[in-house]
């Protein structure tokens, strides 16, 4: 069992929703969460737009405060650490965000950028962070000279091979990808998950992989994490829980994804619908309206996460999970 660097213990998270008449009403964008990222380990976070996935990574990060529960990082409670101490810790994980042109200063040179970690955490100053910086820049495929371009000069996939650069500035220990291929073609794709995974082994990053696309996830990621409604609905290996899917919301996930194969396309059915409102879940179990498996006594109670006979595979589900695949 790899030891765990980061984890989350029963982590919830609540806004406040402005209603039109009613004024402002708590909204649970995550609630009772629980995953570790080991030493070294690549865990995937996956499920449909709206799931929480982002609020998670940032509540991961310190960035984010947690309504309930808490986060350990190497055993500190960042829930409970504030100023110089948060910013020590802060070095040590980094963020790399889903648009690299959005997420890079127009107006600035991209080695300089790059130096700011440096430069704000007390590593290199000077000329000393601009030779540091224009190396982060190799390491991730580019050339030294780039450091001199604006963000515009790149093309995407080469903008978020420089978001890489800047995150791996200070040196972290923990790297949180908030869907960092979505914005790019697919070859471009490829290559920067083939950066990443090359990157988390030669380093022995832990990262947290945000990802709606499933065969980016099976490709960097040695557990998954999947996520509805703010809910861990699924945990495991990947290979468990992307071949035999013991959830009815996983099993639709997969089924959705493309897939050239015809007969893993036929073994379950896509997902339904539209998922329903964080300010109005449903009750009992969170994913029954959109279910075809749903059972009167899935509206009564929220089936917790259980074993479902492989070691580490657990799903929330009040059936076997033996037909999942037909969801």
């Amino acid at each position: 069992m790899i030891a765990p660097l980061v984890a989350a213990e029963g982590v919830g998270r609540v806004f406040g929703q402005r209603g039109l008449f009613s004024g402002r009403r708590p909204v649970a964008a995550v609630a009772e969460v629980s995953l570790t990222v080991g030493r070294g380990e690549a865990v995937g976070l996956v499920g449909e737009s709206g799931s929480g996935k982002s609020t998670i990574g940032r509540i991961l990060l310190g960035l984010l405060p947690p309504s309930e529960g808490r986060v350990l990082f190497d055993g500190i409670d960042l829930t409970r650490i504030r100023g110089a101490a948060l910013r020590r810790l802060r070095r040590r994980m980094q963020l790399v965000f889903q648009d690299p042109y959005v997420s890079l200063d127009p107006h600035r040179r991209v080695g300089a950028q790059i130096a700011d970690g440096l430069t704000i955490h007390g590593l290199a100053a000077g000329a000393a962070a601009t030779a540091r910086a224009a190396a982060f820049l190799e390491e991730v495929g580019l050339q030294p000279e780039h450091a001199k371009r604006y963000p515009h000069q790149f093309s995407g996939g080469q903008r978020q091979r420089i978001g890489i650069a800047r995150a791996l500035a200070t040196g972290p220990d923990f790297l949180v990808a908030d869907e960092p291929v979505s914005a790019l073609d697919v070859s471009a794709q490829a290559q920067i998950l083939a950066l990443l995974a090359d990157l988390r082994r030669r380093r022995g990053l832990a990262m947290l992989f945000i990802s709606h696309d499933l065969p980016a996830v099976r490709h960097l990621c040695s557990r998954v994490v999947v996520l509805y409604l703010g809910r861990v609905m699924e945990e495991g290996s990947t290979e468990a829980v992307l071949t035999s899917p013991r959830h009815p919301y996983t099993a639709a996930l997969l089924a959705s994804a493309p897939s050239l194969d015809p007969a893993r396309r036929r073994r379950s059915a896509p997902l339904r619908g539209e998922p329903p409102s964080p300010a109005k879940p449903p009750t009992g179990c969170v994913f029954r309206t959109r279910c075809r498996h749903a059972l009167p006594m899935c509206e009564q109670a929220r089936p917790p996460l259980r074993e479902t006979g492989t070691p580490g595979h657990r799903a929330a589900c009040i059936r076997d999970g033996s037909d999942a695949g037909g969801a």
